[in-house]
């Protein structure tokens, strides 16, 4: 009688690394049919947040919806281990409105692995990946030199599996890259450094040198984490609390209510002698002394940054977060340090409410090996090895929203690539997802790259509430969102265009009540307040919420829309694959060697290049109208 191997070892997507984009690589990729392979150094921090257990904010609260709407998991997650939520920017417009929520640390990773462990065709591994295989092969591929379709043989890599530390070999035909700030790093507090990538997890030190040998440029990044505090020696009289919303808004569509007890955060604030502290330990912090090289973000900088950058300010905001329900532990935001342990002492010590407060747990620094995502294609496929998808920190990224949209992104696109199916890009004008790849392999990156809603040219029509709408087609048909949740999209949507229908054919003293709902005070719950013969009271919060701002924003919409239209011929417009820059002699000498570097998909990526200007765009398309490719 045969026996079958216990240890499978044959897998058409193997996904490194399970953190956030990890887990959403590998649903996605699963959902869509692929046996898949999640290995992690430990199986215990899956979707761990290293850094503050909170989800969404500013402008990543949407890329947080898009991930939803697209099929994955991290907003089912945090509406089930929420502890905290809260829609910012009320007062403000809805383009700029975005969800966050505080969840328990420790609930939302078990709440994932639960999710993936129960997951068809999900394998899980424990193990460290040491080596990328590839079948070194020689093959041809096809090279445009001044117009003419000349064959040259390249050396290939295609993707065969990875080996691991346990001297076991995974075959695989597609694998992503997830590393987090696991790569070649190191941890520092003051001038104490230990390998690792998180407390108390190790580095993973091969892949750097194996991505080096297959000829990938590799730099170095820098992030931090503040202190966590004991919450029984906070004099929580002395600061101010931070409530949750009354009546939440889920992070996922597919969440009807959020029904768990909420938790409230607190705010303080540093003052003089706190940074008369920070700045006495200066001679003995990792960043100023030079042992670390890499660069940090600039738009979550440490506490040391903001003394030195904002010298002017006498105070920065401190907010105090629970770390979950089961814990005493604070995360005290705003305080991101890698300073010594007794500076860290007498610096939170100097904080009103934390006079008495205990540090449970140090501020560090990490930092750790990138590769610059200019060396990824829009799908987030690697130019150098066929089948090799990289999504995360190990493209430049900061946070777990980030992460995630780019992992769901590479499962995607790893399932597509092994069906020989065209690859999924959103454009810039269908998610924040969209405008986040766009601008990794476009642009050079020299900090960590952060979301804001400043980055999104078309931001009222990416909106939060809106993500369903725009994506969950993109979803379903790739088989990521049921049947059932499709439906209900459907009817929403249906109920929102047969409303504004209704509403402007109404009148009410010689006006239409789409006119009446579009005055500056008057709001949706006004109207079918007044008016309950339109039947508007009986549909849910949130095909009301979509009426109104349909309603409101009508002409604003509708001229972005325009903006859209006359843009998508460039968008639309591709560069032939293999054509030869250099040879372009219209072009300048820097335009040649970006356009080389970066080589863009289309003449609208071109347009976002560094250093090419309106001119070289002129030369480019002339160029390719005289050999006939536009």
């Amino acid at each position: 009688m045969t026996r079958a191997n216990p240890l499978k070892s044959r897998f058409d997507v193997i996904v490194v690394g399970a953190g956030h984009a990890g887990c959403e690589a590998a649903f996605a990729a699963s959902k869509m049919g692929m046996e898949v392979m999640l290995i992690a150094m430990n199986l215990d921090a899956i979707a761990k947040m290293s850094c503050n257990p909170s989800i969404g904010g500013l402008a990543k609260g949407q890329l947080a919806r898009e991930v939803d709407a697209l099929g994955g998991l991290m907003g089912v997650v945090t509406d089930a281990t929420g502890i905290q939520f809260r829609m910012l920017n009320t007062g403000k417009g809805p383009a700029v409105r975005s969800p966050r929520a505080q969840s328990d640390k420790a609930h939302y990773s078990r709440f994932m692995k639960l999710l993936l462990e129960r997951t068809d065709r999900i394998f899980l591994r424990q193990g460290e990946v040491i080596d990328i295989v590839t079948d070194s092969g020689t093959g041809v591929s096809p090279v445009m030199d001044r117009g003419q379709d000349v064959r040259v043989t390249t050396r290939c890599n295609k993707i065969v599996g990875v080996k691991t530390k346990d001297g076991c070999f995974y075959e695989a035909s597609a694998v992503v890259l997830t590393t987090g700030t696991f790569l070649k790093a190191c941890m520092y507090t003051g001038l104490t450094s230990v390998a690792g990538g998180r407390q108390g997890e190790g580095s993973a030190n091969a892949i750097s040198q194996c991505l080096l040998d297959f000829g990938f440029e590799l730099g170095r990044l820098k992030t931090g984490t503040p202190a966590r505090l004991n919450g029984r020696t906070i004099d929580f009289t002395n600061i101010e609390p931070q409530p949750g919303d009354a009546d939440p808004t889920p992070f996922s569509f597919r969440t009807e209510r959020i029904t768990q007890e909420q938790m409230p955060c607190w705010l303080t604030r540093t003052n003089e002698r706190t940074h008369e502290i920070i700045r006495s330990g200066f001679d003995r912090s990792p960043m100023f002394t030079g042992l670390i090289k890499g660069v940090g973000p600039r738009y979550c900088p440490s506490i040391e940054d903001k003394v030195v950058r904002f010298a002017d300010k006498t105070s920065h905001q401190v907010f105090l977060e629970p770390e979950g329900r089961d814990t005493i532990e604070y995360y005290a935001s705003g305080i991101s340090t890698s300073l010594p342990a007794d500076v860290q002492e007498d610096m939170v010590h100097s904080i009103p409410g934390l006079e008495n407060a205990e540090i449970l747990r140090y501020g560090y620094a990490v930092e750790y090996d990138f590769a610059p995502p200019h060396q990824l294609h829009a799908t987030l496929e690697t130019k150098l090895v066929d089948g090799l998808f990289h999504a995360g920190q190990i493209n430049g990224t900061s946070g777990y929203e980030e992460a995630a949209a780019q992992g769901i992104m590479a499962g995607i696109n790893a399932a597509l690539k092994i069906r020989g199916e065209p690859g999924f890009v959103l454009g810039r004008d269908e998610a924040y997802i969209g405008v986040l790849i766009d601008d990794l392999v476009t642009k050079m990156h020299t900090e960590p790259y952060r979301m804001f809603t400043s980055r999104a040219e078309y931001r009222l029509l990416l909106r939060q509430d809106n993500a369903d709408r725009r994506l969950m087609p993109y979803g379903h048909k790739l088989g990521l969102i049921d049947s059932s949740a499709f439906a209900r999209l459907t009817q929403k949507s249906a109920d929102v265009e047969r409303a504004l229908q209704m509403l402007e054919k109404t009148f009410r003293e010689h006006r239409t009540l789409l006119a009446r709902l579009r005055d500056p005070n008057a709001s949706i719950y006004d109207v079918a307040r007044e008016f309950p013969e339109t039947g508007i009271s009986e549909l849910p919060r949130d095909t009301l919420e979509q009426i109104e701002i349909e309603a409101k924003y009508e002409g604003f919409i509708r001229r972005q829309a325009a903006e859209i239209e006359a843009h998508r011929k460039l968008e639309s417009m591709e560069i032939p694959r293999g054509i030869v820059f250099a040879h372009i002699d219209t072009l300048r000498i820097e335009a040649r060697h970006k356009l080389a570097t970066f080589e863009p998909r289309t003449i609208g990526q071109a347009t976002r290049i560094a250093g090419i200007t309106p001119a070289d765009v002129s030369n480019l398309l002339l160029y390719l109208h005289e050999k006939s490719y536009a």
